[in-house]
């Protein structure tokens, strides 16, 4: 019998994503990726950076179950991610561009993946309304994709990841074609569904600030062949306004990043020569 003054022993707290050396090389040859081992815990907001071509997206579809990797293993809340229902657990990805029904309303854009999954309309219904007013879209729901802007078609991108109350939510460079305003706005709501939902986030971006801004964690990647060089702790405090943007500490962030992603870009130019 274990004495009552001797705590139990702690469980260590299961990571979100587990990447293995996981490696892909495509049928003609190409290595897109050499052997990758990142671990990422369940709450945390990281963002992989790095030059084009470094495999940021090729890892991020990979987790998402839409590559197979060439060698290694994924595993999400310790389960292959075809086995992913099986934890209890969710994901959704939201892709760079909106990928929307052009002939659908917004509404039925958003319940798309539960009509998939077979869930009972009204039920889907009271999802997709929840899932408008997390990203402000509310009283667009009947409106078709043409009648909004960029970055509200993005938001109902994102309303339609966040419909299936995900606990992992995979985001390829989404904001990209945004003007920046647009872009830190969307941003800044981002962090905060993040933090309400309790969100595990994989983020793609090639902007530094966009980053710094939103990360709790940077994986910083290099080319050609695809693979991880450094990692950098964005220790600062949420909520992040825009204050933060102009203060020191990004400052100082961003300079990191800058030159991190500086030797990530001449060791790629190294290897092509």
């Amino acid at each position: 019998m274990i004495p009552a003054h001797v705590p139990a022993a702690v469980q260590a707290p299961v990571p979100a994503v587990e990447v293995l050396s996981v490696e892909k090389t495509y049928p003609n040859g190409t290595q897109a990726l050499l052997p990758v081992d990142l671990r990422i815990e369940e709450g945390e907001f990281v963002t992989l950076l790095g030059p084009s071509g470094c495999g940021k997206s090729t890892l991020l579809k990979m987790v998402a179950g839409l590559l197979e990797p060439t060698d290694g293993r994924l595993h999400l809340w310790r389960k292959p991610v075809d086995q992913l229902e099986a934890s209890g657990k969710k994901m959704a990805f939201v892709f760079q561009s909106p990928t929307l029904m052009p002939w659908a309303s917004v509404q039925a854009n958003v319940r798309l993946p539960l009509d998939l999954a077979g869930m009972p309309k009204a039920q889907a219904n009271a999802q997709v309304e929840e899932a408008l007013a997390l990203v402000g879209l509310p009283k667009f729901a009947g409106d078709l994709p043409r009648s909004l802007s960029g970055g509200m078609q993005m938001r109902v991108s994102i309303a339609r990841g966040l419909v299936t109350q995900p606990d992992l939510l995979l985001m390829d460079e989404p904001f990209g074609a945004l003007d920046e305003i647009t872009r830190h706005k969307l941003d800044a709501e981002l962090l905060d569904l993040w933090r309400k939902k309790k969100l595990t986030v994989i983020f793609v971006t090639h902007s530094i600030h966009e980053a710094v801004f939103l990360s709790t964690r940077v994986v910083m990647m290099a080319a050609r062949p695809g693979r991880v060089v450094e990692e950098f702790r964005i220790d600062e405090p949420y909520p992040r306004t825009p204050d933060f943007l102009v203060s020191p500490q990004f400052s100082r962030h961003a300079k990191q990043l800058q030159d991190s992603l500086l030797r990530a870009s001449q060791s790629t130019e190294e290897v092509q020569t």
